[in-house]
């Protein structure tokens, strides 16, 4: 029914909880450790591939913990419309790698600084208007540009593989490389539990032991960096030029952050769903907030020059192995990475990697990335519509990327656009997806006020609908009963007092089936939840607006209702003749 399962979930401490403070310091501390190698070794991969200067890498290093806490601390505590009210981890984004080294090396830091900072102001709209792009940033969409950014990126790591001092042994590189590789990949395979988490560490740290017999991992660096400190210099200011090489990156860099904000959008929705000890619908409102986080993390690490971030999926896996969902955890990990901006002797024995151990780490992270991409594209089902679309997006970036396709033709303000895979690629799915919509069954619409004088009007628009399905009597009134029952689901008690609320009724045919989308102005419980509790209630007679439940939940194949800080979307699937 698009609800809930009823089981209970192993959950210690929800996210309203409050756990002891040693206990959350200590959870907080442990995700921070995990995920703090991923926070460095992305800026350090975008600036060491465009070949700046290790000033602006310890400037770049230092911004993106300071901003990563402080993301990771608005995500949790939720002030206002920002941040999604859980313990989810900010950090550095492996998506951005390549638009990011494009950037610096056409602009430099100052022109990176204004991508990252405009691009995020996207991100606020797509918060706003969340609910308006549901059916063009598809499943299909995301997880074909995902797969695009491993293809993006890839190039630049294999040479990062061979990146060492000229006089080094030949046999330095493959070999820290390689045991980097076997290791994550070992421990990926076969180990279990609390394992499985800290593999990312075990195998950086057994390359660099590794690379050490071969003199690559710079101790030196390590020793004299200061305990405590600030980098003193570095900060690249922006760059208003606005000139060729900014309206050429814009596209990659916006649709690149859009993409990076459907990524906040799965985890936002994933840690909801194993933070709760009884199941709950998605509220759509948490992710607006999770996406909101993410576009200031991503406006602070453009004003601090660095490179952009996103949310990271580690902390709901940690979340789901140890039942601990307490916002406080969320707060102690933002404040571990803000105390680690501040000691620059963690930060350099970081930095102190060596370029082949990092390709390899960041090797297996882009190859799980394209697996990712394609499990998103393929989920639900996939027919020849998805396939044309994730087919054909996917070479036609692929060809631009190593630029196969027209690269003579193009010039140098389209031949720069198009040039990044991620982008021509990602065009090319929505394109495909807008044609899709547009030349699909004509949808057809009626607005009404939400109350019940509107079910007579609703009922007559259902039932004109349902002639031109030609459908049987059963069917017509089974969709007009489902039709009747969700709009009493969504009246409430104020609705009758005099409170006028609108509501937008669209339907749509669909394999055999009508989809119905009820859209109206929030309210304050949600379908779903209410739908679940209908079959925990023991005893005594019903109430009135749980009668329409039930009744929906019999009429309907499934009932999705996702809630928005301005729209209420209640989608409501009623099979045809097929089901009798």
């Amino acid at each position: 029914m698009g609800a809930a399962l009823h089981t209970s979930r192993d959950v210690r401490y929800e996210p309203d909880e409050l756990p002891p403070t040693p206990l959350a310091f200590g959870m907080g501390a442990q995700q921070a450790v995990l995920c703090i190698a991923g926070i460095v070794l992305t800026p350090v991969i975008v600036v060491r591939a465009a070949g700046e200067g290790d000033t602006y890498l310890t400037w770049a290093v230092f911004a993106a913990l300071l901003v990563s806490g402080l993301t990771t601390m608005a995500q949790a505590v939720r002030v206002g419309r920002i941040g999604a009210g859980y313990p989810l981890l900010m950090g550095t984004s492996g998506a951005f790698i390549a638009v990011c080294v494009t950037a610096l090396m056409e602009g430099g830091p100052g022109l990176l600084a204004t991508l990252v900072a405009i691009s995020a102001l996207f991100q606020f709209a797509l918060s706003e208007r969340l609910a308006l792009l549901r059916r063009i940033i598809t499943p299909t969409v995301a997880g074909t540009v995902i797969m695009l950014i491993a293809v993006t990126v890839m190039p630049i790591i294999f040479d990062m593989l061979a990146d060492v001092p000229e006089g080094t042994s030949p046999a330095a590189a493959p070999a820290s490389a390689v045991t980097t590789l076997v290791v994550i990949a070992v421990l990926a395979l076969s180990a279990t539990g609390v394992w499985r988490l800290w593999m990312p560490l075990l195998g950086l740290a057994a390359g660099c032991v590794v690379a050490s017999f071969f003199g690559l991992y710079d101790v030196d660096s390590v020793l004299e960096a200061p305990w405590i400190g600030v980098p003193s210099s570095g900060w690249p200011g922006i760059d208003l030029e606005f000139g060729t090489a900014f309206w050429g990156l814009l596209p990659a860099f916006v649709f690149v952050t859009l993409i990076g904000a459907t990524e906040t959008i799965g985890d936002s929705i994933a840690i909801q769903r194993v933070s709760w000890r009884k199941p709950r619908a998605v509220d759509f409102r948490a992710v607006q907030g999770a996406v909101a986080a993410d576009g200031v993390g991503n406006l602070l690490s453009g004003l601090a020059g660095t490179v952009p971030n996103t949310t990271y999926s580690t902390s709901i896996a940690i979340t789901e192995l140890t039942g601990v969902a307490a916002r406080r955890v969320g707060v102690w990990i933002g404040i571990v990475f803000v105390a680690v901006a501040f000691f620059p002797k963690v930060a350099a024995l970081l930095l102190a990697i060596p370029s082949p151990v990092a390709a390899a780490y960041i090797t297996v992270l882009l190859s799980l990335l394209f697996v990712l991409g394609m499990r998103i594209v393929v989920q639900g089902g996939v027919d020849y519509r998805k396939a044309t679309i994730a087919g054909i997006a996917f070479w036609i970036g692929v060809g631009f990327q190593n630029q196969l396709i027209f690269a003579d033709h193009l010039g140098e303000w389209w031949g720069a656009m198009l040039g990044n895979g991620m982008t021509a690629g990602g065009l090319t799915a929505i394109a495909l997806t807008l044609f899709m919509e547009l030349t699909g069954p004509r949808s057809r619409r009626i607005e009404t006020a939400l109350n019940v004088e509107a079910l007579h009007e609703i009922t007559g628009f259902l039932r004109e609908f349902a002639s031109g399905q030609s459908w049987s009597t059963d069917a017509v009134q089974r969709l007009c009963s489902a039709g009747e029952e969700t709009l009493l689901s969504l009246i409430r008690p104020a609705d009758d007092a005099g409170a006028v609320r609108r509501l937008l009724v669209i339907a749509r045919g669909s394999r055999g089936a009508a989809e119905l989308e009820f859209i109206a102005a929030p309210g304050e419980e949600n379908l779903e939840d209410r739908m679940v509790l209908l079959t925990e209630r023991r005893g005594g007679a019903p109430a009135e607006r749980e009668i329409s439940l039930r009744l929906l939940r019999h009429y309907a194949s499934s009932v999705y209702h996702q809630q928005y800080h301005d729209t209420d979307i209640v989608t409501v699937r009623v099979e045809g003749d097929a089901r009798k």
